[in-house]
């Protein structure tokens, strides 16, 4: 695959069923190894309970406080310039825990795809 520069464009920013707004960075139709997005969460604001199917997702965090749950038992405080590297398959939220908006990038191998999502609620 030849090099690519990807300039996203803050406009193209989306509000998600999942209550947090999802930039896409990164998630080319041509190459399914990995994804980028920029995910921001509003203050007070929990995601939705969800889980990737055969998808593992890592959070680096940009911006903001927040507390992340894995699982049955995994809960987790974090903050910038700290990441959560998340197995395929299992379930996941995070809150915004701060009074700014939380901020953070979304890895995922292989690439992201509506067909991977599973909501949990």
């Amino acid at each position: 695959m030849d090099p690519e520069f990807i300039q996203p464009e803050e406009s193209d920013e989306f509000f998600t069923d999942e209550r947090c707004s999802i930039l896409e960075i990164l998630n080319n139709p041509k190459d399914r190894s990995q994804s980028l997005a920029r995910a921001r969460v509003e203050p007070g604001v929990t995601t939705a309970w969800h889980r990737l199917r055969d998808t593992s997702e890592t959070y680096y965090i940009l911006r903001g406080k927040g507390r992340v749950e894995l699982g049955e038992d995994f809960v987790q405080e974090v903050q910038a310039g700290e990441a959560v590297k998340i197995p395929a398959n299992t379930a996941q939220r995070i809150q915004n825990i701060g009074t700014d908006d939380l901020v953070f990038l979304c890895f995922c191998v292989p690439a992201f795809g509506a067909e991977s999502y599973e909501d949990l609620e």
